[in-house]
């Protein structure tokens, strides 16, 4: 049986909660997670690979449904491992193992089934059909067109590590009367991390790198932010005001700054009821939009979005790729053009075309083809400085670079979406 989306909305239009979620858990959607799933992601604790567990596919996937049915089933600790973030501090991931990914693939099909006719609009990411760019879009026509003179831009201090489990549960309890399939839930919050072979109890938090994670956290903030906002600032403000969430990145705009300074400080209580706070040193009120003459500018997804003006002076927002990103992206090219410094042109080009082509299809937005241009001539100033360490002759000249550009073109700069 596949996952039954028609009559999982039926329920929720006519009961306003669903039930009987555990069928939907079964050999044909395990199968079908499993060939979605990537061959190349890193492995959890078990160290079984795709491939491995693909060998004996039927058996394993069966002896996984009687441990389901008979709640046998328990999912291993996640393994932690981090990676480097933009501000030079690291990132917890926790990486399930293999047969875990598949159960909760399908219980994420399942929660976001269920739950994104629920979700507001307000929220952009790991939805289906939404991204940053739409994020980033919705905020450029709120400014433009709506009443906006100030900003909150707030951060959630560790989100993911610090989510209640209790209030998790009583959250999906409201929509989901299946008691089994929250079971599950619980089992796979409460399983544990091996961090350097030593198991630590997961009392809290989702870990950022688990299938079932994003989804878990979207349901979180939709109870703990987005319908508080709904329901309660907006009703309570005195004149405009609006959210957009990306994940746990959030910003919010004012008509008036009384109200924005009443939220902040309702904010504090609301995210305190939770178990959550904010980031103090991320957090700030300022003026912000054609109303204003401020200078202030704020990071959100990347960008650095700024009070701007067109050619014929007519007021715009403005966006840019935050010096910390543009940073991260300048050092990541130095360090692939240094260890592969030995290839040959050709090859090294068709590499470096891929990641200027990944930089572009997300950074190519409107008002930010000069960031690309820069990161254009970025690489053409690396690819000249190591192909002349590497030339028997010495310094290659920018004729030379133009010769090899020509023969094996690196992909030029362009806008690829477009915010108006």
């Amino acid at each position: 049986m596949e996952i039954d989306y028609v009559e999982i909305r039926r329920q929720l239009v006519k009961y306003r909660n669903v039930q009987s979620l555990m069928q939907y858990i079964n050999v044909k959607t395990l199968k079908a997670k499993h060939q979605e799933l990537s061959g190349e992601k890193a492995t959890g604790m078990d160290k079984v690979t795709k491939e491995e567990y693909e060998s004996n596919l039927e058996e394993n996937i069966e002896n996984l449904v009687k441990k389901m049915k008979t709640f046998s089933y328990r999912p291993k600790a996640v393994r932690r491992v981090y990676i480097p973030k933009a501000n030079g501090k690291q990132r917890p991931l926790g990486i399930p193992s293999y047969e875990d990914k598949l159960v909760q693939g399908v219980m994420a099909d399942i929660l976001t089934a269920i739950y994104e006719p629920i979700f507001l609009d307000c929220s952009y990411g790991f939805r289906p059909n939404k991204d940053c760019h739409m994020a980033i879009k919705e905020i450029d026509k709120i400014i433009m067109k709506g009443k906006v003179n100030y900003v909150v831009e707030a951060d959630i201090k560790g989100f993911f590590d610090n989510v209640n489990h209790k209030w998790l549960v009583r959250f999906l309890e409201h929509t989901i009367k299946d008691k089994n399939f929250i079971r599950y839930i619980v089992r796979f919050l409460k399983a544990g991390i091996i961090e350097e072979q030593q198991y630590y109890e997961s009392e809290k938090g989702t870990p950022q790198g688990g299938i079932i994670s994003p989804i878990l956290a979207n349901v979180y903030l939709h109870y703990v932010l987005d319908l508080w906002f709904k329901l309660y600032v907006q009703v309570k403000s005195k004149g405009e005001c609006h959210l957009v969430r990306y994940a746990d990145d959030f910003v919010a705009s004012f008509e008036y700054e009384e109200d924005a300074k009443w939220f902040y400080q309702e904010l504090i209580e609301r995210l305190a009821k939770f178990d959550l706070e904010i980031e103090t040193s991320k957090t700030r009120i300022f003026p912000f939009g054609r109303n204003t003459t401020s200078n202030e500018n704020f990071d959100f997804l990347g960008f650095t979005i700024y009070n701007a003006k067109t050619r014929n002076g007519q007021y715009r927002v403005g966006y840019k790729t935050s010096d910390k990103k543009s940073k991260v992206k300048k050092q990541n090219i130095k360090e692939f053009i240094k260890q592969n410094r030995n290839v040959k042109p050709k090859a090294l080009i068709k590499a470096l075309n891929r990641k200027l082509v990944g930089y572009y299809n997300y950074y190519g937005i409107s008002f930010n083809l000069s960031w690309l241009r820069e990161i254009y001539d970025y690489v053409m100033k690396e690819l000249k400085k190591w192909l002349s360490r590497r030339s028997q002759r010495g310094n290659i000249t920018w004729d030379k670079i133009h010769a090899i550009i020509k023969y094996s073109p690196l992909v030029k700069p362009k806008i690829t979406y477009s915010l108006w």
